[in-house]
């Protein structure tokens, strides 16, 4: 069974940059959405591991906004 749904021209060329040559369309969507709920992953690290993975997501994010602003910083420079 398949429906059809619609999709704006940006959200379309945003669908097609990430397909890959030899995947459908429906696939392309399955693999970016995730084929499991975030319920079926729950559990699999274990505290410290999920401690860890938490602070390495800040230390990245912090990094990034540093980046950011220095390229912002840059650009009203110029």
């Amino acid at each position: 069974m398949s429906k059809s749904i619609r999709l704006s021209d940006d959200a379309y060329e945003r669908l097609e940059a990430h397909k890959r040559e030899d995947e459908t369309f429906s696939e392309a969507v399955l693999r970016l959405a995730g084929e499991r709920s975030l319920l079926e992953i729950a559990g699999i690290l274990s505290d410290e591991e999920a401690c860890a993975l938490r602070d390495a997501v800040a230390e990245r994010r912090g990094r990034r906004r540093d980046e950011l602003e220095r390229i912002v910083d840059d650009v009203s420079e110029a």
